[in-house]
């Protein structure tokens, strides 16, 4: 991408009711647009980060089994009476509509009810099952409050899972190597080191679920963290009681600002009782099959990830997610030798699979860095008349700042 083509372009300031470090970056930088609050649209640099967070993801749901679907956002009133949360006493951040024809229709929270239901055609024998069917979809919640950018939206895409199995054993088995796969996503996303799987309620299904909680302080959660053994609770079911259960010591604990960016949790049988999805056993009998749920949220991941990697300049990308791997910049001179060996350089680098950004804009040198730095990407090559007297570049790292030089011949 030849930056002179990008529609986009920085900004010195964000919108002024824009409260939130990572939606102000994003902003900025070009990578998002703010519509209202709560909701951004991914401009060309954003969905490019979105699409490789997203593709990491899907490989490590691969790598367990998932079956990778796309269900419908428009959601049928009738089944999610059958659970009893279509009622907004019961769910209350529902968006709800009328069809023309006056039937009522909700924009889709989570899936667990129109899956379950579609799954009572698929699944009747132990034969078949197990099952894991994932999907990356657009979610709608009518939150209250949305001032933490795009790590809480009213619109947002959620990679939702669920398992179904015949069993409490298969279920937990799924459950585990699910928990490890997460685990590999973060480490991935960069945000490994201070990711913590952080046990939380497990409401009426299980003792607990679990929560993956990123440390910052723009986090609206507090847990609680014992930094050797790398346990976390959420201040919501800490006791004595959990404590014990776990083998801590509340004199070891840290308590810590955290934003949750995944999930996972047991459903038992509460939506395949309610929806009649059974299986029959070897033995002739008909049982209930047990669900699983297990939520990441590819848009806040983003949003963290500017949250916690970005400095004073601006955003620090990982090296997986970052829009392009390298943001080659030319420093223009009278003639047009920078030019025609930026070009080349370009040229030699997409032809490797490379992706590149190239500033090839007449403007200033210093507007060049400052935008360089704002957007983030992990290696910097600059090419310059002064460069060139030696026939090399210069190569910054844009997380710790270092700078070497290169021959131009050696990429």
């Amino acid at each position: 991408m030849k930056q002179s083509l990008l529609f986009t372009q920085t900004r010195k300031e964000a919108p002024k009711d824009e409260v939130s470090k990572n939606a102000e970056l994003l902003i900025r930088a070009g990578f998002i647009h703010k519509e209202m609050a709560g909701v951004y649209s991914y401009l060309p640099l954003g969905l490019r980060v979105m699409n490789k967070i997203i593709q990491i993801i899907r490989q490590e749901m691969n790598a367990i089994g998932g079956q990778e679907l796309l269900l419908t956002s428009l959601q049928d009133k009738k089944i999610w009476e059958q659970s009893g949360r279509w009622d907004s006493a019961v769910v209350d951040s529902w968006f709800k509509t009328k069809l023309k024809n006056d039937t009522d229709v909700g924009l889709a929270f989570t899936h667990e009810e129109p899956l379950t239901k579609l799954m009572t055609e698929y699944l009747r024998s132990f034969r078949d099952l197990p099952v894991y069917v994932y999907q990356f979809q657009t979610k709608f919640r009518n939150e209250a409050r949305a001032k933490s950018g795009i790590m809480r939206g009213r619109e947002f895409v959620m990679k939702d899972l669920y398992s179904f199995c015949r069993d409490g054993k298969e279920h937990n088995e799924f459950y585990e190597k699910t928990k490890q796969a997460y685990v590999n996503i973060f480490e991935k996303l960069g945000l490994g080191d201070r990711t913590y799987i952080t046990f939380a309620s497990g409401g009426s299904f299980s003792k607990y679920s679990h929560e993956f909680q990123t440390i910052t302080s723009a986090g609206e959660d507090s847990i609680f963290i014992d930094e050797k053994k790398k346990i976390a609770i959420n201040k919501e079911v800490l006791n004595d009681e959990v404590l014990k259960d776990l083998g801590l010591k509340k004199s070891d604990l840290v308590e810590k600002k955290a934003v949750e960016v995944g999930n996972i949790f047991s459903l038992g049988n509460r939506f395949s009782e309610a929806f009649g999805l059974l299986y029959t056993d070897e033995k002739g009998i008909k049982k209930p099959v047990v669900m699983g749920s297990y939520g990441i949220g590819p848009g806040r991941i983003m949003g963290t990830v500017a949250e916690v990697l970005s400095d004073d300049k601006g955003l620090v990308w990982p090296k997986n997610i970052s829009p392009f791997d390298i943001h080659l910049i030319s420093i223009e001179d009278k003639g047009e030798v920078v030019k025609r060996e930026a070009d080349k350089l370009y040229e030699t680098l997409i032809k490797k699979g490379i992706e590149v950004l190239y500033d090839d804009r007449d403007i200033r040198a210093g507007e060049k860095f400052a935008d360089s730095d704002l957007i983030g990407i992990p290696t910097r090559i600059v090419i310059s008349e002064k460069t060139l007297e030696n026939g090399e570049v210069e190569v910054k790292d844009r997380m710790t700042g270092e700078v070497e030089r290169k021959k131009v011949g050696e990429f």
